[in-house]
């Protein structure tokens, strides 16, 4: 990404150590267009080109050069809009250059069809200007999707997206070798070259199949990682994080979950001042705190202990309505947006005073409510999943599965809100370790957990509500 203000100066041509990329080479109805985002200044002395926070100063145009940026900014163009036999060459050089530099997104169409645009948001790499080798094919990282627009291709280490409007050019995206009625060989090979300059294809001894570097991410995890962050994609504030895009178009979800039926299990409140006066320090949870992975089932947690631990770290200690009716909650952990969208389900097995089952923690209430039968198949399952955790493939006294309302979250965030979610998670789970550690409990945090099983058991759409995280809970065993 380049930040920050740059300058170009036309006088001396195209620069050296990439090769110059010829316009000319698209056909002739292609279309030419600041890239999203982007706009031109454009004075007696020069021009400016501006997309915050990138710029870029062209200084020595002529005439006909300022006049091609003038008509760039008003809106698309083709190149015969923009060429006159006066000063083709240079107007050619200007393009090349805009093109080179990233400032240009170009819709590529035929005589009758709208085929595909490559739509910039980087820097391009030099363009290739060899033949395809034969064992070219889609990147690992590339994926085709709808959206609202169409099909358009994508790839987290790309510089630009390709929209695909003409679906005959799917079949490209296997390799070269393939012959489509109606379209031209120079048209094809257009298309591919893009394939290839955007890095949508590669090679079979491309360094994405053999460097552990690139062989180590999986195609979620990168597109994860970049779509949650500022960079190359994304460098401004515009639809990427707080920007409440859902505030008048849908209400905000409730900062309360509908309750679930049955009779409440009332719930003992611990004393926070004695707490306050008898725990041991930070600085010794923090440093006695480890994974427990071995339990005393013959003295399992209390009801009254998990009660406890539940208050410490989970329950709703406010509630406070913000302009419009949103809803803001305080916690005892961190929240982005205070929306706190996680919610507790303890799934018990063992624990003196409390049935089995799996059951809802009411934060509001401080009082938990039945969700779902022990002997439920889904509660098995959730339960199951843990064996790898303990010693001996045991299964825990208590799994603590946190879920996330995720609308609470995307209500208000743009591209990171699962992103959120899971920093939300890392911080209640440290919040429950060092809780569990003052107490004298034995936690021990998963790395998965059955999200199926979890759906099954809460009777809740996923896509309303899904678990997100998990922890085993109990009396350590003594060595």
């Amino acid at each position: 990404m380049i930040v920050g203000e740059n300058a170009y100066a036309f006088g001396v041509g195209i620069p050296s150590g990439r090769p110059p990329l010829s316009a000319l080479t698209y056909p002739a109805g292609t279309r030419f267009a600041l890239r999203d985002g982007a706009t031109c200044l454009v004075t007696a002395a020069g021009a400016i080109l501006l997309n915050p926070p990138r710029n870029e100063k062209l200084t020595g145009l002529s005439q006909q050069q300022r006049r091609v940026l003038k008509t760039l900014n008003s809106g698309p163009a083709t190149l015969a809009e923009l060429i006159t036999d006066a000063d083709s060459d240079a107007i050619e050089a200007l393009v090349t250059r805009l093109l080179e530099g990233g400032w240009l997104s170009l819709a590529v169409r035929d005589d009758r069809h709208d085929l595909y645009a490559v739509e910039c948001f980087g820097v391009p790499g030099p363009q290739p200007k060899d033949a395809a080798p034969s064992g070219v094919h889609l990147s690992k990282f590339s994926v085709l999707h709808r959206d609202s627009r169409g099909y358009v291709l994508e790839n987290p280490l790309s510089w630009c997206d390709i929209r695909i409007q003409d679906l005959r050019l799917l079949a490209l995206l296997d390799g070269p070798g393939h012959a489509i009625a109606d379209l031209s060989e120079d048209l094809i090979a257009r298309f591919q070259a893009d394939l290839r300059w955007g890095g949508f294809v590669v090679s079979h001894s491309a360094e994405e199949n053999h460097q552990f570097t690139s062989v180590s991410w999986n195609a979620s995890d990168l597109w994860f990682h970049r779509r949650s962050t500022l960079g190359e994609r994304t460098i401004t504030w515009d639809h990427f994080g707080p920007t409440k895009w859902a505030k008048g178009k849908f209400p905000q979800p409730a900062a309360r979950k509908p309750d679930y039926p049955g009779s409440p299990v009332a719930l003992p409140a611990p004393d926070l001042a004695a707490l306050r006066a008898g725990d041991p320090t930070l600085t010794t949870v923090i440093e006695d705190r480890i994974s427990v992975r071995a339990f005393d089932d013959a003295n399992p947690i209390t009801i009254e202990q998990l009660s406890e631990l539940l208050y410490r770290t989970a329950r709703t200690r406010g509630v406070r309505s913000e302009s419009e009716g949103e809803e803001l909650l305080s916690r005892p952990y961190p929240s982005g947006g205070s929306v706190y969208e996680l919610e507790l389900y303890p799934v018990v097995r063992n624990v003196a005073g409390l049935a089995p089952g799996m059951y809802h923690y009411d934060s509001f209430e401080h009082v938990l409510r039945p969700v779902a039968d022990a002997d439920s198949t889904a509660v098995k399952q959730l339960l199951k999943s843990t064996s790898a955790t303990l010693e001996g493939g045991a299964e825990p006294q208590v799994l603590l599965v946190m879920a996330a309302r995720t609308g609470r979250v995307m209500w208000t965030y743009e591209q990171v809100a699962y992103s959120a979610i899971l920093k939300h998670v890392g911080v209640l789970m440290q919040t429950i370790y060092l809780a569990a550690t003052a107490m004298g409990l034995g936690a021990c945090a998963q790395g998965f957990g059955d999200t199926a099983a979890f759906t099954a058991a809460a009777a809740v759409p996923e896509l309303q509500e899904c678990s997100v995280g998990s922890m085993v809970l109990g009396t350590p065993a003594t060595s």
